[in-house]
């Protein structure tokens, strides 16, 4: 079970190949043992599909050289020898060649795999434009008169309209089409998608111009995010004529709009590229888009003419197999720099262009908001001061007030002065630490008689105060309370319900994770975008301990008594949790394993919090931190998103508000996810 565990097949990952081989014009030996050698590397990479590029058997710029009977018998023969070789390699290959088929010479893909030819899929679209002469030797597949040929001694299916199942692997279903297949208005594999595909395959020559590189790059990424599909295509390299052409071999492999592997090009040698294409990612977004299914409907003409071709595979299932993709510690958060600012400055133009909005429709000019010297609460200001500037309203209409409790620590007290004052909103002081103590002697708490008694109920009761201050100070002044709680918050729980920080009248922050905030604080600090002269308190906001600093403690070194990653895990851990439960649906045990693929022995995290920039998590860690996170957020917490404030939604990873991404009952049960935490070894 634990090397099963480890093995990228268990979690419905499959890993793909694209080959590159150097190849040998109308030589089909040299091009056979060069698609051999890179066939048995694939297979030793553990890939169970890898594909070959246009008429690699022969090599594409024939021209009319694929008219001569010796070429093409050559060809055969070189296929019939794949086939066999493929008896002893655990993969589907996909090879291309050209196929003479009741007189009529067709530009074929042959997919191989257990000693014998599965199918043969002729190219649909022949190019006869510009450099392309392709209709001058070929028929297009809609010419073919039969449905199947007759291959060393088989019946093989024959078409356009195939679709190729792996049955031990049920979620790889795959799609072939040829070059200028996908450079068409409607490709054959949008069809293929809807009729099941999830992994689409492009054998594809492809001369390379100034500029096309690029547009490859868009028409791949398109084709497989408007399908939900993974999308391998190879492409011609060193060995093609360069009579009027050149060849630079770039080959792609995408996975919903996102690039996983690209080769290298121009290169002078034959070599393989794969990828790890997660099978339930693709499954899971076609289920939610539910516009895919209309789709399926809208074309069933065209969606009942596929065949379906089964076969099984021998799965590398009995030893470790790590992912070869990388998954990012931080999934809210671009781990490239340029693409992290980039976020950063759309995250707050989206929650300042929102609370513009509120503002404006309400016609109210003022905000009313608790600042605690902590993040979250800083974050909030800094789109409150933006938001400000953008109405042409002075930044004293924001009504900052910092309130003091039992356990406020000098240190967050002094963050929450001078942020208040480096922002230059109107800032004041009140002391719930009366207020309180009137509610605990009306409740007949011990701690009212001097008693040391710091229950939940002591906690929420100045959470409830400070909320309560705030929206009659709101009502006061003709303001609107702004709410600070962030994502990561909402999903574990981690809020005073009603009448506490759970509540405001407009929460900019209800769906942005708490890395994300710190992102997003550091860059205001980097960048100087809202405050010119705060660098220096930002920065000493974000290497502060996060504590809700309602419990009072004796550290003479003013360390709080409450951490808060102590109670519900670390933040990094469970927004890695949260992202992949919520957006993509995955199951405990898959969510464990890409945890461990991104947590366990990679370089020091990035989040830029100091309790937490250097950790690593084993899967001990990961198990019991994701136990936590399940628990709180199926079982104990909905019923505080059921009724959460107004905010605006930021991102694809999704929103907590009931009136957006996420319904669920307030009295659901965590059983079947906990269940599944049992998978995860210990």
């Amino acid at each position: 079970m634990n090397k099963q565990f480890f093995n990228l097949y268990t979690h419905h990952f499959a890993r793909v190949a694209v080959a590159i081989p150097r190849i040998r014009i109308a030589d089909p030996a040299f091009n056979v043992a060069q698609t051999l050698a890179l066939a048995r590397q694939a297979a030793d990479d553990g890939a169970v599909l890898a594909a070959f590029p246009e008429l690699g058997l022969s090599a594409y710029s024939c021209e009319d050289l694929f008219h001569q009977r010796a070429l093409l018998d050559g060809c055969l023969a070189g296929l019939a020898q794949i086939v066999e070789a493929s008896n002893t390699l655990p993969l589907a290959l996909v090879v291309g060649l050209p196929l003479k088929v009741n007189h009529q010479l067709f530009n074929c893909a042959a997919v191989v795999a257990n000693g014998r030819v599965l199918g043969v899929v002729p190219k649909s679209f022949l190019p006869n434009y510009g450099e392309f002469y392709e209709s001058r030797q070929f028929s297009a597949a809609d010419c073919a008169a039969v449905d199947q040929v007759d291959l060393f001694g088989a019946t093989v299916p024959f078409g356009p309209n195939l679709l190729f199942e792996v049955e031990n692997l049920p979620l790889l279903r795959f799609h072939v089409e040829i070059c200028e297949d996908v450079w068409v208005p409607i490709p054959p594999s949008s069809f293929a998608a809807m009729a099941g595909a999830t992994v689409l395959v492009n054998l594809s020559a492809s001369n390379v111009v100034v500029g096309k590189s690029g547009y490859r790059h868009q028409l791949v990424s398109q084709q497989s995010a408007r399908c939900m599909a993974a999308y391998l295509y190879t492409s011609a390299g060193r060995g093609e004529s360069t009579n009027d052409m050149a060849w630079d071999g770039q080959s792609l492999i995408y996975e919903n709009g996102d690039l996983l592997n690209e080769s290298e090009r121009f290169s002078d040698d034959s070599h393989v590229i794969h990828a790890d294409v997660d099978l339930d990612r693709l499954s899971n977004a076609r289920m939610h888009a539910t516009t895919f299914a209309q789709s399926v409907r809208r074309h069933a003409d065209e969606v009942a003419k596929f065949r379906l071709v089964q076969f099984q595979l021998d799965l590398p299932l009995d030893k470790e197999m790590p992912l070869s993709r990388t998954v990012e510690r931080f999934p809210y958060v671009p781990a490239d720099a340029a693409r992290r600012d980039e976020r950063c400055l759309e995250v707050y133009n989206i929650q300042v262009q929102a609370l513009i909005q509120r503002l404006s429709s309400t016609g109210i000019r003022k905000v009313v908001i608790g600042v605690s010297g902590g993040l979250d609460s800083t974050h909030a200001l800094l789109v409150c001061a933006r938001a400000m500037d953008r109405l042409g309203l002075p930044r004293t209409n924001i009504l900052a007030y910092t309130m003091p409790g039992f356990a406020t620590s000098e240190r967050t007290l002094h963050q929450a002065n001078e942020l208040m004052r480096v922002v230059g909103c109107s800032a004041q002081l009140i002391d719930i630490r009366p207020s309180c103590i009137q509610m605990l002697k009306d409740l007949g708490h011990p701690y009212s008689e001097g008693k040391p008694e710091y229950d939940i109920t002591f906690e929420n009761v100045q959470a409830g105060e400070r909320t309560n201050h705030l929206f009659r100070l709101a009502n006061f002044h003709n303001a609107i309370v702004i709410g600070t709680g962030d994502l990561s918050e909402l999903a574990l729980g981690w809020c005073t319900y009603g009448v506490g920080d759970h509540m405001s009248h407009y929460n900019v922050n209800a769906s942005v994770p708490k890395t994300l905030i710190s992102y997003l604080v550091r860059w205001v600090a980097e960048t100087g975008a809202v405050v010119r002269d705060g660098a220096d308190v930002l920065i000493r906001i974000l290497e502060t301990e996060i504590s809700p600093e309602l419990v009072p403690g004796d550290d003479k070194d003013g360390k709080p008594a409450q951490i808060t990653e102590n109670t519900i895990g670390p933040y990094e851990l469970q927004d890695f949790n949260l992202y992949y439960t919520l957006r993509y649906g995955f199951k405990p045990s898959k969510v464990a394993f890409l945890s461990w693929s991104a947590w366990h022995d990679r370089e020091q995290g990035r989040w830029p919090n100091a309790a937490g920039a250097h950790r690593q998590y084993d899967l001990a860690a990961i198990k019991k931190n994701l136990g936590i996170f399940l628990w709180r957020f199926f079982k104990t917490s909905q019923f505080k998103r059921t009724c959460v404030p107004n905010g605006p939604k930021v991102g694809n990873g999704g929103s907590l508000s009931p009136r957006g991404d996420w319904r669920a009952p307030s009295d659901s049960e965590a059983t079947v996810w906990l269940d599944d935490l049992n998978n995860i070894p210990d």
